[in-house]
């Protein structure tokens, strides 16, 4: 399994590293300019002694005068070796020193002009020229000089020490220096964390200071605090729901767990169990109905409906309906309307159920002697079923839960003979999404107006294929 590492450890880590890379390139580039700044302080030194040699040359008047003059003016320049030659012969050498026999190629190879060679024990550094004496038509003279460099690699071996333990102790100090730097950074996550970690089921209402962390982590905590905000709007919804559910299901329970109690409490005969059987079986249909309509809605929650695309005249379906709903609207004294037509994309069955939805709320909800209105508008941007009903008012702040399941508007609205589970305008706003269209509710001067949008042919045809 790989090793799993803290944030604050990934952090120090790279700061060390990237610290370390620092320095080191730091002591590199020190080490090489102090090298650079001594090979050219001694190719200095090499030619000012080429140039007094020359000197020195031109003022003897033979080999055994040269020499005495080249001695005393070297003598006391330690650590400098000089050999001067005519035609490959040695005019003056330094006693107990050993030139290269390539020193000439070496100078001229060498960086910055100043050749370096190595003995056993010992590191030179020198330097040849060829010098011409004015008014001689002798050999051109070959002056070498060479300068022992030990006291330069000596101070660049200690230097290099130095170095070496400066970017381990600055390292090192970079890293702790980096673990706080970290630690501290953190210190608004982890708070953040710990904040986290209170917040439960029953504490969704916490939300994290947002003003407490940098600016970096204030956009994670308003993030999250949106996250909560959602959660904590879900879970009511839920909660609501389940208790919701429950009185749903405990009326029809209670209902058939009562009555066959009292039928068995006594013998009866079998008119009187047919009538029981009867009753039972409507409370068995109410409750086959919620169990079906919430089923549809789960599967609508999660993408599961994949309504089939064909184009539906709604005003035909709209006739049908009113032919069915025509008996419960005379009873109900309420007059039943039809403006307009348009065509849609989606499924028939689903439309039909939607549209049959909202109807017989419309019809439910309408005072006699008035009249429901479905009025079916269709241009370039999509198809517009308007249900109209007259009646008491909604409530403002009642219709953004109109939706909601199981919820049902303020008792004014109320009816008795209504044996539904508040599911259907959540069914009929779920068909509505599952063909990419959208739902709106309005009650304004004792009219109340239910519409439903579906998008254009073209791309109603794109939602749905993408759907299937």
């Amino acid at each position: 399994m790989k090793a799993r590492y803290s944030l604050t450890t990934r952090l120090t880590v790279f700061f060390t590293l990237a610290s370390g890379l620092v320095l080191v390139g730091l002591g590199t580039l020190v080490a090489i300019s102090i090298d650079r700044h001594f090979v050219e302080l001694d190719r200095d030194t090499l030619r000012d002694k080429i140039h007094l040699t020359r000197e020195v040359i031109g003022k003897s008047k033979s080999q055994q005068d040269l020499q005495t003059r080249l001695d005393d003016v070297l003598h006391s320049h330690e650590g400098l070796f000089v050999s001067v030659l005519r035609g490959g012969k040695p005019l003056y050498a330094t006693t107990d020193f050993q030139f290269p026999a390539d020193l000439v190629a070496l100078t001229q190879k060498a960086r910055l002009g100043a050749a370096s060679w190595q003995t056993k024990d010992r590191e030179y550094r020198g330097m040849s020229e060829s010098v011409s004496l004015p008014g001689s038509s002798e050999a051109s003279i070959q002056i070498w000089v060479a300068l022992d460099i030990a006291h330069h690699k000596h101070f660049m071996q200690g230097l290099t020490r130095v170095l070496v333990g400066y970017v381990a102790l600055a390292t090192l100090v970079a890293g702790v220096l980096g673990w706080w730097a970290a630690k501290n950074g953190l210190a608004p996550l982890r708070a953040m964390r710990s904040r986290a970690m209170a917040i439960t089921a029953q504490r969704l209402d916490e939300r994290m200071p947002t003003q407490e962390f940098p600016v970096e982590m204030a956009d994670l905590a308003t993030t999250l605090n949106e996250m909560l905000r959602r959660l904590k709007e879900e879970f009511d919804r839920l909660s609501e729901f389940s208790s919701d559910l429950a009185h749903e299901l405990r009326t029809p329970i209670n209902n058939l767990m009562t009555q066959t109690q009292v039928t068995l409490s006594q013998t009866r005969s079998s008119d009187e169990y047919r009538d029981i059987l009867a009753s039972n079986a409507e409370e068995y249909q109410r409750l086959a109905r919620m169990v079906a309509d919430m089923l549809f809605l789960a599967k609508a929650d999660h993408g599961l409906i994949l309504p089939s695309t064909e184009k539906i005249a709604v005003h035909d379906e709209t006739r049908a309906l009113y032919d069915f709903y025509e008996a419960l609207a005379e009873e109900k004294q309420v007059r039943l309307e039809l403006l307009g037509q348009a065509e849609v994309w989606g499924d028939r069955l689903m439309l039909r159920r939607a549209l049959s939805n909202l109807l017989s709320n419309a019809i439910r909800y309408t005072p006699a002697g008035e009249r429901v209105v479905i009025d079916v508008m269709g241009n370039a941007n999509g198809t517009t079923v308007n249900v109209l009903n007259a009646g008491p008012p909604i409530d403002e702040q009642m219709i953004p839960r109109l939706f909601d399941r199981f919820f049902r508007a303020d008792k004014s609205r109320k009816q008795l003979d209504s044996d539904g589970a508040g599911l259907g305008l959540s069914i009929t706003q779920a068909i509505v999404h599952a063909h990419g269209g959208s739902m709106s509710v309005s009650s304004v001067d004792g009219m109340t107006c239910f519409s439903m949008h579906f998008p254009s042919t073209r791309s109603a045809g794109k939602h749905l294929t993408t759907e299937a």
